[in-house]
């Protein structure tokens, strides 16, 4: 059940394509079967609501433009810092020491699609680990998605579901879970930026 989670939301918040389109059925068929198929079914109609060259424009807009729906865990903890780059390298050794090849192709190592197909038919510890010390960078990106309406929100409610316990209500409340991550896994302590300004951005 855990890896079908990982899995689907890997899927279905990566960029759309032909290919996710024609995969749409099995994942709904999937995540039902996971018993996780409503936290899913408002993103699989939108994928559904339009066409493709539709749905990634929206997609650019929502994800890749908006800095309230960033899908780069790092981005709401380190912003644009030098320390980033610190803290991708970390993430990316994290990947070497599984193992396993993984091919970035072109995306920075800390991109959630990418993260949670790490875990989903990588390496299920370290990957978790990653999602775990970034925990409040996904409960950040599930409250702006649910402020928003976006029906994207379900999806990264699942992941949080999956890692377990609650999930803040408010932004105050992420501060929370800001305590010491497992170093082990991801190297560098992440440090919680104000929401939604980033260091090096403006407003």
């Amino acid at each position: 059940m855990r890896a079908v989670v990982f899995q689907a939301a890997a899927l279905l918040l990566g960029y759309p394509t032909e290919d996710l389109l024609d995969k749409l059925d099995l994942i709904e068929e999937a995540v039902a079967e996971a018993g996780t198929g409503e936290r899913f079914a408002p993103t699989l109609a939108h994928l559904r609501s339009m066409p493709l060259m539709e749905l990634q424009s929206w997609h650019v807009q929502e994800f890749d433009l908006s800095r309230r729906h960033a899908l780069h865990l790092t981005y709401w903890t380190d912003g644009d810092t030098r320390r980033r780059g610190e803290v991708l390298g970390s993430i990316k050794q994290t990947y070497r020491d599984s193992g396993l090849v993984v091919d970035l192709d072109g995306e920075l190592p800390d991109y959630l699609p990418m993260v949670l197909e790490f875990t989903a038919t990588g390496a299920p510890e370290l990957g978790i680990g990653i999602l775990n010390a970034y925990r409040a960078s996904l409960e950040l990106l599930r409250i702006g998605l649910t402020e928003d309406k976006l029906p994207h929100a379900g999806v990264v409610e699942a992941i949080c579901d999956v890692l377990g316990g609650p999930s803040p209500k408010t932004r105050a409340e992420v501060r929370d879970l800001l305590t010491t991550p497992p170093t082990e896994t991801v190297g560098l302590e992440p440090t919680f930026l104000p929401y939604p300004q980033l260091q090096g951005s403006q407003p």
